[in-house]
């Protein structure tokens, strides 16, 4: 289970892993990112940016390794972006690690709250989302981003478009478009923290419970999502594709999705993802 499951959805590329409590790690290799790193794997060394949700093991553990292994191989330190609050925890962490290794490393640490941004390139950026879990924690959305010419200049000659430029006249809009969410651990009421949440093209949704052996209370007490209440919101989710992640061990693949079938409308069906990589 080192290498990461493949999955394919609207000319993305995902690799990763989910299992609650053991592993959460979904990288985009194409954009040099990656959310969480579980407990760091070989699909991560080559990856720039990491975009952790909060500081449990199976979604962080990853980091000290991944330095490691991005310094024995003389690749530029990494970017992670996380919580504010598990910044210097983190840098604790380093600290001795570099202790007992007698090593220095060059690490990028960047303290995030809801709503901040980081530019990937000039075309996407990645902005976070506050979640509800029992610590501090951030979901992360990458946006796309696209320049058009505003109505009134649509029909203009070139000739015309260029002298509003040199007028330093603002001729473009920018449009923004959710392409990928992806929550962390969290409760199901992070939905109403924002709107582009529920309207991104693929929304990686945290699902630990599904069936009667724990209850949505349990679940809540827990910082988790249980199956029950994100049955009667999935209407009012626009994402084209749910991906369920992090889904309780006690669950093999097969039961996880006779149970779906049972609780999910036939019509919605088709929407709803679970991540291969279990």
């Amino acid at each position: 289970m080192n290498v990461g499951a493949m999955w394919k959805s609207h000319g993305l590329d995902f690799i990763g892993m989910s299992l609650s409590g053991i592993r959460t790690s979904i990288a985009m290799p194409q954009y040099d990112l990656c959310f969480d790193t579980a407990q760091g794997f070989p699909f991560h060394f080559n990856l720039k940016h990491f975009f952790i949700t909060h500081g449990h093991l199976d979604h962080a553990a990853g980091i000290p390794y991944i330095i490691s292994q991005k310094a024995m191989n003389s690749h530029a330190p990494a970017h992670f972006y996380m919580p504010k609050s598990l910044v210097q925890p983190m840098k604790n962490i380093m600290s001795i690690w570099e202790e007992i290794e007698k090593h220095q490393y060059k690490y990028h640490f960047h303290g995030f709250d809801a709503d901040d941004e980081v530019a990937l390139n000039n075309n996407f950026f990645v902005k976070a989302f506050p979640t509800i879990h029992r610590v501090d924690s951030l979901g992360y959305t990458l946006f796309q981003k696209v320049l058009k010419i505003k109505k009134e200049y649509a029909d203009l000659p070139s000739t015309e478009i260029v002298k509003l430029k040199s007028k330093n006249i603002e001729i473009q809009d920018v449009l923004t478009t959710p392409l990928v969410s992806f929550t962390g651990d969290t409760e199901i009421d992070f939905l109403n923290q924002r709107p582009w949440i529920r309207k991104s093209k693929i929304l990686f949704l945290e699902c630990t419970y599904i069936d009667n052996s724990k209850s949505i209370e349990h679940a809540k007490k827990w910082g988790h999502t249980h199956l029950d209440e994100i049955l009667p919101v999935l209407d009012q989710i626009e994402s084209e594709k749910i991906v369920l992640i992090h889904l309780s061990s006690r669950y093999s693949t097969e039961y996880a999705l006779k149970i779906l079938k049972e609780k999910i409308p036939s019509h919605l069906m088709d929407r709803i993802v679970i991540y291969p990589g279990r």
